[in-house]
Formats: structure tokens, sequence, C-alpha cells
């Protein structure tokens, strides 16, 4: 069984004027493991992906992170490009505050974005990008340091369907070569089906884990998962567990 690199261990936050925003909650992401946090707004999930990227503190419980430099990547919805320096500056930025030579840092940043499909548009300014161009610059910058855990808070969200079905399977295809842990925080049950092995269900805030379901199958999906039996019948129960999430308590 693969080690455990992040968890968070009855963790709970507060926010001043707002109370309770998140727990208890208790999870654990093992190595090279994918899990997808669902649950509605407000309940929790980025608090949660803050809180293993060290973004903030829990105001009771334990987190446990990979807490080196450049272990552990984030990436948001929005891509959050520098609109002044080209794609490969962009993605070379990780490695340049890390300290590594600029030359070393754009040539491993050049490898990073012909690994997601961009090896063309290295040399474009974030204006000249498409909004999943713009996503995958983001993406090359987030693995550019082979991180342990990658944090993705809903990427795919601002997105057309087809770009997002596209840089699922692009995502899946880098985490069976690298093979970062992965945190996938989204509104839709059936993107988490489709990129994790769990999916854990957080109920309307404060969020606590309501429920957890294992999604058999390989990764990176085959061709023709989203209509098996398989993915049908996960999304049917995540979906059930959701509706049951954001019942109010009686």
């Amino acid at each position: 069984m693969a080690a455990d690199v992040a968890s968070l261990d009855a963790v709970e936050v507060d926010y001043p004027g707002r109370g309770r925003a998140l727990g208890p909650v208790s999870f654990s992401l093992a190595a090279g493991e994918i899990i997808a946090l669902v649950g509605p707004s407000g309940c929790g999930k980025s608090t949660a992906l803050r809180l293993l990227a060290g973004l903030e503190g829990p105001t009771r419980g334990r987190v446990t992170r990979a807490a080196g430099r450049g272990e552990t990547s984030v990436v948001f919805q929005a891509p959050t490009l520098a609109p002044w320096l080209t794609a490969a500056a962009n993605a070379a930025l990780p490695l340049e505050l890390a300290g590594v030579p600029r030359r070393e840092a754009l040539g491993r940043a050049r490898e990073a974005l012909a690994a997601v499909g961009l090896a063309a548009a290295a040399e474009a300014k974030p204006a000249q990008l498409s909004g999943g161009m713009a996503m995958r610059v983001s993406l090359a910058r987030a693995l550019v340091t082979r991180p342990k855990v990658l944090l993705l808070d809903e990427p795919f969200a601002a997105l057309d369907e087809i770009t997002r079905r596209s840089l699922a399977d692009d995502l899946l295809a880098l985490w069976a070569e690298l093979k970062p842990a992965i945190v996938f925080v989204t509104h839709n049950v059936e993107e988490a089906v489709y990129m994790a092995s769990r999916v854990l269900v957080i109920s309307s805030g404060p969020g606590r884990l309501a429920a957890e379901t294992r999604v058999d199958g390989p990764a990176p999906r085959p061709h023709g998962f989203r209509t098996s039996e398989t993915f049908r019948a996960a999304a049917e129960t995540v979906s059930d567990q959701l509706a049951a999430a954001m019942r109010p308590a009686a």
C-alpha cells in the first residue's frame, strides 16, 4: 500500500464573523492517488484544498502535507498567468523562484509545455492564448517541478465541454507519466468520476465528509469509459450521495 503524502485529521476551520466553514473533516491522500472533492457551493472544498496547499492553517485538527519546495503545486480556476511573460517564462517561474538558472528553467518549461501540447506556443503571450491554452500553460507551470501533490481547484470550470474533456484526458496522461497524487475539486459529478479513483462528497457548510465512492477502472480512462456501466453506476451513486448531502438536517 502506498504511503500517505497528505492528510486532514479532524480538521475544523472557523472564520471570524462567519462561524464554522469546514469540519470536522478527515481524509488521507496516498502517493499517486487521485481523489475528487464534490459538494455544494460554500461547503469548504476550496478551503480543504488551501489547507493542503499550506495557504492557510486549521482552527483545530492536524494537516499533514508534502511541505518541501516544489513538492506541492496548485492550479486554480483562473490560469493566473503574468500577462507580460511568454508561456515559457510563465511555466518557468516556479523553477526560477527556486533558484534554478534561467536558461535551465526555460528549457524545462518548454519540455513541460510540449507535454501539454503547447510546444508551438512557447513564445506566445497570455493574450494570444485561448482559455484552454492558458489552462494548459497553468498545468505546465504546476507540473514543471514534478510535484508529489497536485491540487486542482475547478481548473476546467470556465471552459467549454469539448475542451474540458480533452484537458481531462491530457491531465490523466500526464499523471500516468509523472504519478503525482492529485486532489481535484469540482462541482461536476461526471468529471469527478472520470478523473478520480475515489470521490469524496462534502456536505453543505460547515462541510463534513458525507460519503465516499470508489471508482473502478483503468487510468488513464479508455475510449468509451463515459458510456460504460462502471462509469454510469458510479456517477449515479455520487449524484444520489450529493443530493442527500445537500438536504437540510432534520
